[in-house]
């Protein structure tokens, strides 16, 4: 039976995750700063440790005895007030070679790193995969986003590791966050389209993201970057429009800030190494209320 430590279990992803991955045979070494926000990794019967992306130490004494890592560690801004985005590059940029360096001095041969579809955007409407390289100084988007993705990908992609990168589009689901604020906002009248609505969004349910995952540790497609996200693509105003009809909302008005840039991303090269597809092909077959 092979042990997987997550690094950020007690995160939405990690939530969603370990029971996966208990149901299908694995032991799990849930790896978080705060034991307390570690509920589901405990209830599922995994062992947790305390460990933290910036104590080397602590990772390398959280993975001995694994088989694989997992890092989903991140400091996004969110309900409970932690965090922030430039937390959350600094995660990414100094993090990521610390947990490489823990992985390989453990003994953990194998790794999968999370990590984000927007820099494979096009910026535009047309479509793009693993190859596309986004021109990040386009439409005055901040780039320290995508730097920062890029610089934990790099630390992964040149570590003598047998590593996966998986590239999530934007999550939704239940405990992300993103659709529950989608329908307050509405339902107070104040959900705006980002900029006139016109851009792509490629979303991914937080549930099929951690179907990939258990499917990424089966399946192994060895030194592989693989773009998980649904089958469809969306406009923002398509999205919002759905929303605020759901929510009986009037309809969403123009000029709210653009957070990234249009990405209409495939997951053909997920679908065919992961032997995968997702369950929620398109926003209509997640967003329910």
């Amino acid at each position: 039976m092979q042990t997987i430590a997550i690094l950020g279990a007690s995160g939405v992803y990690g939530r969603w995750l370990t029971p996966r991955l208990v149901a299908n045979g694995f032991k799990v070494r849930a790896l978080v700063r705060r034991p307390e926000a570690a509920a589901v990794a405990t209830a599922c019967g995994a062992d947790v440790r305390i460990a933290d992306i910036f104590d080397e130490g602590s990772l390398v004494s959280g993975l001995e005895g694994c088989d694989v890592g997992i890092n989903l560690a991140t400091s996004l801004p969110g309900p409970s007030g932690r965090g922030s985005f430039e937390a959350n590059d600094r995660v990414r940029r100094e993090g990521a070679p610390l947990w490489v360096n823990a992985c390989r001095n453990a003994g953990v041969g194998r790794v999968i790193q999370q990590s984000i579809a927007m820099i494979n955007a096009s910026g535009s409407d047309a479509w793009s995969d693993e190859d596309t390289v986004y021109a990040a100084t386009e439409q005055g988007v901040t780039t320290d986003a995508f730097a920062a993705s890029i610089a934990m990908e790099d630390a992964v992609k040149s570590s003598d590791l047998d590593w996966i990168i998986l590239r999530g589009g934007l999550f939704y689901g239940p405990g992300t966050g993103f659709d529950d604020d989608w329908f307050a906002r509405a339902q107070a009248g104040k959900l705006r389209l980002p900029e006139d609505g016109s851009s792509f969004v490629s979303l991914v349910h937080i549930s099929d993201m951690a179907v990939a995952t258990l499917a990424a540790v089966k399946h192994w497609p060895s030194r592989q970057t693989l773009i998980v996200c649904d089958d469809q693509p969306a406009r923002w105003r398509d999205i919002f429009g759905y929303v605020a009809q759901i929510a009986g909302a009037p309809a969403p008005s123009p000029g709210g800030r653009a957070g990234f840039p249009s990405f209409r991303v495939s997951n053909r090269r997920a679908r065919e190494a992961l032997s995968w597809a997702p369950f929620y092909t398109d926003y209509r077959a997640g967003l329910v209320r």
